[in-house]
């Protein structure tokens, strides 16, 4: 057969669309067995026909790639492999592809076949070099190979396109894995250590391929972390009770997004700790404090240690930021002086108990505490010697709750007394406190709240009692009582409801909480159908009080007495005001109320609160006066057992209860000082100043300490509650807009991300749906958004968002942030009203294979254009946060696509840029998902978002249509 032109015979492969194989065989019938493809530069004259048109011609360029594939796996000839490796450096450095995103994809596939190639043809010279006769040639051949691996490997673009091939096809990944395995084998044995190194540093360069996402350099430069500090105090202060997963989770995320180390991570923490142990008040808070140092942040540390660390050992870690604590003197020796002992020993001692330090780190610094201890200035008073050191009692008190739990398991009805002696034994002293707060802090307060209930139950059951039993019961019933209306009180209500109490069958306790207990912000209904219990119960529970010397116990229903008693109330103050009764009788009254059991009085108090408030100011006197008589101790002789250390949380409890209708009818009531210290963090608010200056202030102020303390944390709550979300945020984002230098906007994020924990979620759908809106869509505020205050509200904005979408995907809102009433919450479904019948025009627009320029770019702002990873992964949009993100995303694309550009477009790309900086490694489900497809390529056109990785990072990889995006994008960088 003649000889045939080479041109010919590639233009009627084309125009009869052979395959590849054919064109083989056709090929070897065209030409004589005696010419050598290599004689007839066939790859030069089939890159010289793929290239003539705007865009590669697959057809042709498959005929190359087979050729390559199929005739040069011999590497054996070593010219033909040196002509393949020249004619990759034609291309490998400056490839790019303007066609559609299939042959953007087929570009990626090519590059991950051709660096397998280039692996396999080192791995098979780095054999050959062992060969002592082809030793020089074969090096000269290896390094030529690793130069076009280096070079082709040096570049970020193409590094990101075999990224994305390696997720598209995954077996050809593991054979370039295998192909690597291979090459590292056969080099062990090289000698040649400039060919070594050269080796090594391709093989690293193709290993972090798969990690492209997941480098980001530490802050190295700082040494404090305002936000760790305000998360700890903020959990410290007001969350004690709460789990610890959350408050790992939130840390974690901090540490994350603000690029912090590890050891300087675990210093804020404890420098925290120290300050709320300083700063915290006497008393219940103090304890509270020390049962969260001691043993809710250990157990904090232990969770911590379990995410991966990267090369890191954690305990190293821990022991690093210990020694760092120790250089802290000042402030170590002011806790020890608050606390009477030396509190770095017994926080190592309890660290190395958990296995976060090894026993010769935890030796040696304990030596060097009790080294600098020698010269802490010393409380030589006497008194301070009889002080017992709570963090000693916390820790003791810890083992002791597990006891109590299980005492409390047993059967009440075999031994009432001998439990009821554990009982007396929990109410001395602060013996109460302590065992609270270490239950709180170790996640038992529910369960001790539980039996608790159980026991209040237990004494309804009345069997033929003698006067012993019924005087066991009646304690029973009121320390149980009170005990857990102090629960309530000291550590939220939420703590003592049941998650699940099987209907009809709501414990007494329970009942009484949610309908007749006052608490902050709770108002009640004196009139209440709860208070108007049984009329028959009421006069007999009336006369009981007024004819008898002293309460009667036998065969008495405390839980009925204790829901009858404001109808009782009721109708003795009305016989009172009508002078029916003398106040000899109100008296006499008032001390069978409170003689025997404390919870009447309690109950008594708690209606006569509600009652007070809905009365004129002439009208209060004697409601007031009889809380006065309720509120006073009886000391008789025939109390029953236990009476100081009951009135002691009864007195309590009832200034709790009395504090609010106090302040507001400006009335005085002396409580008896039972050495219970007052109610902590009470008042906050100076008299007649405007909120919103409050709010300034102390925003000014927190600002230029550089930390938020626990008394701001409080105030920061009281305004949240008092104006609201969006008056609150508002207000807060002002403040940052007018700060003008860039270390002050910085702190004051860290500041604000911090406060905004208050209550993250509904912060954040404020910011991200009202305030940010606004700001970006009216010109006349796109000033306030120069840098640096704009590229701050940035950070903050995609803080908030990706803290309150990872801890609102697993359903975390702390006990604090449910209890709250929400008045100000806004309708998101009306407000933010989306195309809800997307996902079926979806299928349809994916099933159709137009996603060339017209579906993927098209400038007007329809549903096409919407399109984003989040519809393809089916994420509800009833839900408020995906729905505030999706509309943001819309408006942020709609801004890139404008003609105008302005403040607010550099705003969208520091936000776009700060999502990028905290993103996780591969993290679907980040909020980039609600991001239009087609912002892709309009945020490559802004200079410092033009990079593989960014292009990377913004879209969703897991998805193919993500990867045909993201190569389209980087192809035509």
């Amino acid at each position: 057969m003649k000889v045939v032109n080479l041109k010919q015979a590639i233009l009627q492969a084309w125009k009869e669309r052979w395959s590849d194989y054919q064109w083989a065989i056709n090929m070897k019938r065209f030409f004589p067995r005696g010419a050598t493809w290599d004689i007839l530069n066939l790859a030069e004259a089939l890159l010289e026909q793929a290239m003539i048109g705007p865009s590669p011609n697959p057809l042709i360029l498959s005929y190359l790639k087979y050729a390559i594939s199929s005739q040069f796996d011999d590497f054996s000839r070593d010219l033909c492999v040196q002509s393949l490796l020249e004619i990759m450096d034609m291309f490998c450095d400056r490839l790019s592809c303007h066609g559609k995103a299939e042959e953007c994809i087929g570009l990626c596939r090519a590059l991950m076949s051709a660096l397998n190639w280039l692996l396999r043809c080192a791995a098979f010279y780095a054999e050959k070099v062992k060969e002592t006769l082809e030793q020089v040639a074969a090096e000269s051949q290896l390094k030529m190979c690793l130069e076009r691996l280096q070079k082709m490997l040096s570049s970020t673009k193409n590094r990101a396109l075999i990224h994305i091939a390696k997720l598209e096809e995954t077996s050809s990944w593991s054979a370039v894995e295998q192909s690597l395995v291979k090459l590292g084998e056969s080099l062990n044995s090289l000698s040649n250590s400039p060919l070594r190194s050269h080796a090594d540093d391709c093989i690293s360069l193709i290993k972090s391929i798969p990690t492209m996402l997941s480098v980001h350099s530490e802050q190295l430069n700082k040494i404090g972390f305002p936000t760790v500090h305000a998360v700890v105090l903020l959990e410290g202060t007001m969350n004690l009770t709460g789990e610890t997963q959350p408050l790992v989770e939130q840390l974690m995320m901090v540490k994350r997004m603000q690029h912090i180390p590890s050891p300087l991570f675990v210093l804020e923490i404890w420098k925290a700790c120290f300050v709320g142990l300083i700063e915290s008040p006497e008393g219940t808070e103090e304890l509270k404090w020390t049962a969260f140092t001691f043993l809710k942040i250990p157990q904090v540390l232990v969770k911590l240690k379990k995410y991966p660390q990267g090369e890191k050992d954690f305990t190293e870690d821990v022991n690093c930021a210990f020694e760092f604590l120790l250089k802290l003197t000042p402030l170590l020796d002011k806790a020890d002086q608050r606390c009477n002992c030396d509190c770095m020993n017994l926080l190592l001692q309890e660290c190395s108990k958990q296995g976060l330090l090894s026993e010769a780190n935890t030796t040696n610094l304990i030596a060097k505490r009790t080294a600098d201890r020698e010269h802490a200035p010393r409380l030589k008073s006497a008194e301070n010697a009889n002080i017992q050191p709570n963090p000693g009692l916390i820790l003791r008190a810890e083992p002791t709750v597990t006891n109590i739990l299980k005492t409390m398991d047993a059967d009440h009805s075999k031994s009432p007394e001998g439990l009821l002696g554990v009982l007396g034994h929990m109410l001395s002293g602060k013996s109460l406190d302590l065992l609270l707060a270490a239950a709180a802090a170790t996640g038992k307060l529910k369960s001790f709240a539980r039996k608790f209930i159980k026991l209040n139950e237990f004494t309804r059951h009345i069997n033929g009692e003698g006067s012993k039993a019924a005087s066991v019961r009646a304690l029973l019933f009121d320390i149980s009582f009170l005990m857990l209306c102090h629960v309530a009180q000291t550590y939220g209500s939420e703590v003592i409801l049941s998650e699940l109490s099987p209907p009809g069958e709501v414990p007494f306790f329970e009942t009484w909480m949610l309908t007749c207990m006052p608490e902050e912000g709770k108002i009640l209904n004196p009139d209440h159908p709860c208070f108007r219990p049984d009329s028959t119960k009421v006069e007999a529970l009336v006369a009981l009080l007024n004819n008898s010397s002293e309460m009667k116990l036998v065969q008495m229903k405390w839980h009925e007495a204790c829901l009858s008693i404001s109808a009782a109330i009721l109708e003795i103050l009305n016989a009172w005001e009508n002078s029916v009764l003398t106040f000899e009788s109100i008296q006499k009254i008032t001390d069978n109320i409170k003689g025997k059991v404390c919870s009447m009085a309690v109950c008594a108090v708690a209606w006569l609160v509600a009652h007070v408030r809905m009365l004129g100011l002439d009208e209060r006197e004697k409601s007031l006066q009889m809380i006065r008589q309720l509120a006073t101790p009886l000391y008789g002789e025939n109390t029953l057992q236990f009476y100081n250390e009951r009135v002691v949380i009864m007195s309590s409890i009832l200034e709790h209860m009395c504090a609010d209708v106090l302040q507001q009818t400006a009335a005085q009531i002396k409580f008896p000082s039972t050495g219970m210290d007052t109610i902590p963090y009470w008042n906050l608010l100076p008299p007649k100043k405007p909120i919103k200056e409050v709010l300034t202030s102390v925003f000014t102020k927190v600002l230029e300490k550089g930390w938020v303390d626990s008394h701001s944390i409080h105030i920061f709550d009281t305004l949240l509650h008092m104006g609201g979300v969006y008056w609150f945020c508002n207000n807060l984002v002002k403040e940052l807009l007018k700060e003008t230098r860039k270390e002050h906007t910085l702190r004051a994020v860290e500041l604000l991300y911090a406060i905004f924990c208050l209550d993250m979620q509904q912060l954040t759908l404020t910011l991200l749906g009202h305030i940010l809106p606004n700001l970006l869509t009216d010109s006349s505020k796109w000033h306030t958004l120069m840098d640096p205050p704009g590229k701050a509200l940035a950070k903050l904005s995609v803080w908030c968002a990706l803290s309150s979408y990872s801890s609102h995907n697993k359903g975390q809102a702390s006990a604090r942030q449910k209890k709250r009433h929400r008045e100000d919450i806004e309708d998101y479904i009306s407000l933010f009203p989306l195309d809800d019948t997307q996902p079926s025009k979806l299928m349809r627009l994916l099933s159709s294979n137009e996603e060339d320029a017209n579906v993927l770019s098209s400038p007007n702002r329809s549903m096409s254009s919407s399109l984003s990873a989040s519809q393809l992964h089916t994420v509800s949009m009833k839900d408020p946060l995906n729905r505030v993100l999706a509309n943001l995303f819309l408006l942020i694309s709609s801004i890139l696509g404008a003609k105008t550009a302005g403040t607010h477009t550099q705003f969208v790309q520091w936000f776009m840029e700060e999502c990028v900086d905290c993103l996780e490694q591969g993290s679907r489900g980040s909020i980039l998902q609600f991001m239009p497809f087609t912002m892709v390529s309009e945020l490559v056109k802004v200079s410092t978002m033009s990079s593989p990785k960014i292009v990377l990072a913004i879209t969703d990889l897991s998805l193919p249509l993500g990867r045909r995006v993201a190569a389209k994008a980087i192809a035509a960088l």
